[in-house]
């Protein structure tokens, strides 16, 4: 007797279903009373939406970022990358590693130390009021700049392109950490001061310059510093000069600052 079409298409379709890849196809699905009998109450709703479930910061993406953020962060990647292909010097085993002795003694005539205790050197042994007024203020103008600068780097705490430990003068000139470059302000100043109150001749203001400018560049080549530490260096510098011009000390007060240094050096000795 032959069978009925649609009974046996039935029967294979129920034995299809009938597989335990297709079980989850048996479930019957529930009516909308069930749904709402299972459904969270009105207080779970409001606290729910209360609060929020939020995602991790992880999970999280940027999907529209500023054009600020991509272009500051466009020109620290480029800054990081320059830097470290200038440190030639890093190493005796670099590309200029023959030559880091003499970056090494250039990036020390720039050091505040040098500068501090040549300034005191020359106000012992100046006998006139103009040297010891002009003395005076450079040495002032020197301490302004080594705290400011190390305040400065204490504030912001970047380090160099290199992991470099600084060195012990470092660490006595607070000159600890990369941003701003002190060589870089302490030449730019020093070199403004003297090409403004000393009169010199063409191809010593020239020297003067460069001076001020390769060794600011001498602490990116030894790996210290970025060339944007360098560049805010020198602008600092600039700016310390323009300020001691503003509260620059006449000769009446430096001889009295000579006057209580020399009775409280004599009192202790």
């Amino acid at each position: 007797m032959p069978l009925n079409p649609s009974r046996s298409r039935a029967k294979d379709r129920s034995s299809i279903l009938g597989r335990p890849e297709f079980l989850s196809l048996n479930v019957p699905p529930q009516n909308n009373k069930s749904w709402r009998r299972a459904g969270p109450s009105k207080s779970q709703q409001n606290q729910s939406n209360e609060n929020p479930v939020e995602p991790p910061d992880e999970d999280c993406m940027l999907l529209n970022p500023s054009f600020k953020g991509i272009a500051i962060n466009s020109l620290l990647a480029i800054d990081i990358c320059l830097s470290k292909r200038l440190g030639v010097c890093v190493h005796t085993s670099s590309s200029w590693g023959s030559v880091r002795s003499a970056v090494t003694l250039l990036a020390l005539t720039g050091h505040g130390i040098t500068w501090i205790c040549g300034t005191l050197v020359c106000l012992t042994q100046s006998n006139t009021a103009a040297g010891q007024e002009l003395l005076i203020n450079l040495l002032i103008a020197l301490i302004l700049d080594v705290l400011t600068v190390a305040g400065v780097q204490k504030l912001v705490r970047r380090k160099g392109p290199w992991d470099m430990s600084p060195g012990f003068l470092d660490c006595v000139a607070l000159d600890t950490y990369s941003f701003p470059a002190a060589h870089a302000s302490r030449a730019a100043m020093v070199s403004k001061f003297l090409l403004s109150h000393l009169v010199l001749a063409v191809p010593l203001r020239v020297l003067l310059v460069l001076w001020a400018v390769l060794v600011g560049l001498s602490r990116v080549l030894l790996g210290q510093h970025h060339l944007t530490d360098m560049a805010c260096g020198f602008a600092l510098g600039f700016l310390h000069f323009a300020l001691m011009e503003t509260v620059w000390l006449s000769s009446g007060a430096c001889q009295t600052l000579i006057s209580i240094g020399t009775f409280s050096w004599g009192s202790v000795h």
